[in-house]
């Protein structure tokens, strides 16, 4: 390191041309400085977790110093374009994880769980809200509703796959065909039971309480619908591990739960 007295003789002598390019490379090293202290993240996870996430990224990016780039679709499509080897610094799957993990694209042992999802019953704003307590309610409410709607399953959304086990539970799927206006994601759902098209709505409660006209009755009992997790990884070619794991620690933390509960969620921790 030059001492002050050579740092003053050595700049009488240095031509202007080369003094510019040590001007230069200071400005890149400090913007090579600025990025190992803020990085940009990359994420991808289900719709079903968009509203809390995106509730907690703003706090995330104003205590880190970390930018924060968030991709949300169904669940079977994330899942499929991390299998397929989209670079995501931090990606958000549902189980199975296995084929998650076998991918290579994941480092498992970075296996956090975030989240716990439930398929819920919504009704329009002000309708009478059904019993929903035992399976045998469930099936008489729905044989009973004029018309209901939910994502759909085909386009990968969890909630749709979920319900359509339910259906199958329930052993009505067949007499229920007529009355399912099969939706576009949740909001899609939500939108239908808003406008009166339909008088029940079924997707993931996190999804139901963002939306307007259209409100919470329960969720679905446990016997006839499982809770579907949400797990965030570490990918392994991640440019920026630190910054990723520490999204992952927050995404998983104290304050991160309180949002989740907020959301209609359960903490995976």
């Amino acid at each position: 390191m030059l001492h002050r007295h050579d740092t003053a003789t050595r700049r009488r002598v240095v031509p202007s041309a080369l003094a510019g390019v040590l001007a230069c490379a200071g400005l890149v090293a400090l913007g090579h400085a600025g990025r190992a202290q803020a990085a940009e993240i990359t994420l991808i996870a289900p719709g079903g977790i968009r509203a809390a996430i995106g509730q907690m990224i703003p706090a995330f990016e104003q205590k880190t110093g970390h930018k924060v780039r968030a991709t949300f679709g169904s669940g079977g499509g994330t899942k499929d374009r991390v299998i397929k080897g989209e670079l995501f610094d931090v990606p958000v799957v549902q189980p199975p994880l296995e084929p998650v993990v076998g991918s290579g694209h994941v480092v498992k042992e970075s296996e956090t769980p975030l989240a716990v999802v439930w398929v819920g019953v919504a009704v329009k704003a002000g309708a009478p809200k059904p019993d929903i307590s035992t399976a045998a309610a469930v099936k008489a409410m729905l044989l009973a509703a004029k018309a209901i709607a939910y994502p759909n399953a085909a386009s990968g959304a969890a909630a749709g796959v979920s319900f359509n086990e339910t259906l199958e539970k329930l052993g009505i799927t067949e007499q229920m065909k007529p009355k399912i206006r099969i939706a576009q994601g949740g909001r899609g759902a939500m939108e239908l039971l808003a406008k009166g098209e339909v008088d029940i709505g079924l997707t993931f409660i996190s999804e139901i309480i963002t939306e307007p006209g259209v409100e919470v009755v329960g969720p679905l009992p446990k016997d006839i619908s499982t809770p579907t997790g949400l797990v965030g990884f570490l990918h392994t070619q991640t440019k920026e591990p630190a910054a990723a794991k520490a999204l992952i620690a927050y995404l998983s933390g104290p304050e991160a739960a309180a949002v989740y509960r907020e959301r209609g969620m359960v903490p995976g921790r």
